[in-house]
């Protein structure tokens, strides 16, 4: 248990460091420097540096600690209510930032900011993970630390059906977000905790169930098994080619691009009375 409270504290010191990041910048920041740039970067650390430690867990804690999944998973869903609760409007997720481009609510700089914004707080996060483990402050860790030059990959299986499984959760992650974009916040956060937390039990064994670029690229990428390309073809084209369609279903179009919808028909806003026509009327054209 000593393994799992070290890990605990470093959720809720990299959680208390990141909230302090996001208050201390909102209020030194422009309101559009900080909703595009400085709320992503934390967001985006704090998501790594979890899922960092979320993976020594999952892969070192049940022979090294005993950790059964229902403790882990559990974890998972608490883990993603507490980020759903302060990533205070971010995504950390190039997906989504992408999503917002093609539904039209975002502009091509704000999007670029963002995506740039969540590469560097990756990279931020897996140096700070690093730096935690060589400090050994558990048997996790020095697992960790003597393992974390040959880090296994993320991928369990072939690239093809990798990639299917991929766009598959970012499909349904995609489409939530469609559907809960006005709902309260005590509603949406634990209905995506939950859907995480589902994706992470059935996909997990195969591909991590990243559904996110910037994650995949910081936590896998590095690891031997695969090629950068094979890579990129699972955690990259699976996820975005999951959230067009997610998009393509919700809207019937892509509105950055085309407006015209593909998919639904649009009912008439006037109404064609229906019945008989009065007597005389076939000559209403005539005065």
């Amino acid at each position: 248990m000593a393994g799992l409270n070290v890990s605990l504290s470093f959720f809720l010191a990299t959680c208390a460091l990141c909230q302090a990041a996001r208050r201390a910048s909102r209020a030194l920041l422009s309101a559009g420097a900080y909703a595009s740039f400085a709320r992503e970067v934390a967001a985006a650390a704090q998501l790594a540096a979890c899922c960092l430690e979320m993976q020594v867990l999952m892969e070192i804690g049940p022979w090294a600690g005993g950790f059964g999944p229902d403790l882990l998973l559990t974890l998972v869903f608490l883990l993603f209510l507490v980020h759903g609760a302060t990533f205070d409007g971010a995504s950390a997720n190039p997906s989504v930032a992408l999503q917002d481009f093609l539904m039209a609510e975002a502009s091509l700089s704000s999007t670029l900011l963002k995506l740039a914004a969540q590469g560097l707080g990756m990279q931020a996060a897996h140096a700070l993970a690093r730096r935690c483990w060589a400090w050994e402050l558990s048997e996790l860790h020095l697992v960790q630390s003597l393992m974390a030059a040959h880090c296994s990959s993320a991928l369990r299986t072939s690239v093809p059906q990798g990639t299917l499984v991929e766009g598959a959760c970012a499909f349904f992650f995609h489409l939530a977000l469609l559907r809960l974009p006005h709902s309260a916040p005590v509603y949406r956060v634990p209905t995506l905790a939950l859907l995480v937390t589902v994706m992470t039990y059935v996909a997990g064994p195969y591909t991590s169930a990243f559904f996110n670029p910037a994650l995949a690229a910081s936590v896998t990428f590095r690891c031997s098994g695969h090629s950068w390309l094979e890579y990129a073809q699972v955690y990259w084209l699976g996820p975005l080619t999951g959230m067009v369609l997610a998009v393509l279903l919700h809207e019937g179009c892509l509105p950055r691009l085309f407006q015209r919808n593909l998919l639904y028909r649009q009912k008439s806003k006037f109404r064609t009375p229906k019945g008989k026509l009065a007597p005389g009327s076939e000559d209403g054209g005539h005065w």
